[in-house]
């Protein structure tokens, strides 16, 4: 690309309104972290009536992983943080993928050159490494730009370097962190264009905040000690800098990062673990966010609604599973038994083959009891069939049971419900009730056994009468006849 064109993509550039984007790369899954990025980017455009913009980014090759730009588009798509511009839609400072953008980087560079605010570098080449470079004098440093073009020009193998000034400071300004002041001679000369001509991670990042025209910048706190070189930068090609807001870190504990290099879930883990879409969604705002007040269950609109940046904090956000499963459970009650129903059908029909079972007694049944959809199996694995439990459950002090009693109350439930002509929650609810009295005896001390015959479990999802129900007639008298032959 000709410099003379940097002027026409200059022009192209949307201005007036808030722009911000998220900035993914393609490594494979979504992490909790970049989701939460991409929702405070998606909440601060959209509250001021501005664009929210995708840009895959690329550019490192050894981390690309196929197929992992649509899982960051499935993504964002399902939970509502739809962009504006991106990959898929395109835009007015398209491409958004940054492997196609690659003609734009190197003219940067070598304006930078011509400007001594960078310099070609002909060194080693294992000093290309944004990290592990040592601080020291590049001689390539202060070669003559004339000097350094010609070799550069005659195909001698190069790197672009900054050329960070070796006095005074740089103070960066954060919404969130306030002012952050370094002294430059800290700054090592970072590379900005590698031998191979793919640029590093912090210059495609400034060249393309500046031409895509975004106006904030929402970012994780592992990039503010990068901060004051791309003010460096912004400064040299006297382009205006975007605001920075800075989000803290996302803690499993108090001392370790929140990171699936350490086996913790990422967005599409959560999902699979049976976590709600919006119950996640709805959490992670919460993860170095205070909306203020008590209230902290939000919809995506409301929290388009409650969301300011005054409310981000400086502090590490420790994920809390506990916090999570609470917030699950909550959306799980609040949704409609229908909608409830037909998401835990997979997890309930991994279990029941019986057709005989309605799964929708089923749903009903765990709708008020469940955490999470993952939990379904294993709190419904009895009505497939009956585990083989030791009558020890049948000990029930609260309930004033014994194994004596417990036969004693089986046996007439036996008969009770022989006798039940419709087999209805409300026909078994109001003949044992109605037993109970008959036999003079408090309701739980009929309920327990019969509970404990029809499900041998000792913990499970609703009462007597509603797993018998769900049972049917001839299951439930087979099951409490099995559990009379136990206590016997």
């Amino acid at each position: 690309m000709d410099k003379s064109k940097l002027a026409e993509i200059e022009a192209k550039i949307p201005r007036g309104k808030v722009r911000t984007r998220f900035a993914p790369s393609p490594t494979g899954y979504m992490h909790v972290g970049g989701l939460r990025t991409a929702l405070y980017a998606y909440l601060l455009a959209k509250k001021d009536n501005g664009t929210f913009i995708l840009r895959i980014e690329d550019t490192d090759t050894a981390r690309f992983v196929e197929g992992a730009t649509e899982v960051i588009i499935n993504t964002l798509n399902n939970t509502g943080l739809r962009y504006d511009e991106g990959p898929d839609v395109g835009g007015p400072v398209a491409p958004y993928t940054q492997s196609e953008r690659l003609d734009l980087y190197k003219p940067c560079a070598e304006l930078l050159c011509e400007k001594e605010a960078a310099y070609y570098c002909f060194c080693d080449p294992k000093d290309d490494e944004e990290s592990g470079f040592e601080l020291k004098d590049d001689p390539c440093r202060v070669l003559p730009f004339e000097a350094s073009k010609c070799r550069a020009d005659a195909d001698e193998p190069f790197v672009i370097r900054m050329k960070a000034p070796r006095e005074g400071e740089t103070t960066v300004t954060d919404v969130v962190f306030g002012e952050v002041t370094i002294q430059n001679k800290t700054l090592d000369d970072m590379v900005l264009l590698k031998r191979d001509g793919y640029p590093t991670y912090n210059f495609a990042n400034v060249i393309d905040d500046h031409f895509m025209g975004i106006t904030h910048v929402v970012r994780g706190s592992e990039y503010i000690s990068s901060a004051p070189k791309y003010n460096l930068l912004y400064e040299a090609f006297g382009w205006e800098i975007p605001e920075y807001i800075t989000v803290s870190q996302i803690m499993r504990d108090a001392q370790n990062k929140f990171s699936k290099r350490h086996g913790d879930p990422t967005y599409d883990d959560l999902l699979n673990q049976g976590y709600l879409q919006d119950a996640i969604l709805n959490y992670i705002a919460l993860l170095g966010w205070s909306p203020g007040g008590e209230n902290e269950m939000f919809t995506l609109k409301e929290l388009l609604e409650a969301f300011d940046v005054s409310g981000i904090s400086k502090s590490p956000a420790i994920f809390d599973f506990d916090k999570l499963n609470h917030f699950n459970s909550e959306y799980i009650r609040a949704m409609a038994p229908e909608a409830f129903a037909e998401i835990a059908r997979p997890y309930i029909c991994s279990i029941i083959k019986n057709e005989s079972i309605s799964i929708d007694a089923v749903a009903r049944l765990l709708q008020p009891r469940c955490e999470k959809l993952s939990d379904i199996p294993e709190k419904i694995d009895f009505i497939e069939s009956l585990p083989n439990y030791d009558t020890e459950l049948y000990v029930h002090k609260k309930s004033k049971t014994d194994r004596v009693i417990s036969r004693d109350m089986l046996i007439a439930a036996e008969n009770a419900f022989k006798s039940i002509a419709d087999w209805t929650v409300e026909a078994i609810h109001d003949k044992l009730i109605s037993l109970a009295l008959e036999l003079e005896v408090k309701n739980a001390t009929l309920m327990w056994p019969v509970r404990i015959a029809a499900a041998g479990k000792a913990v499970t999802p609703g009462g007597a009468v509603e797993i018998c129900f769900i049972l049917g007639r001839e299951e439930t008298l087979k099951r409490i006849k099995a559990g009379i032959e136990k206590l016997t």
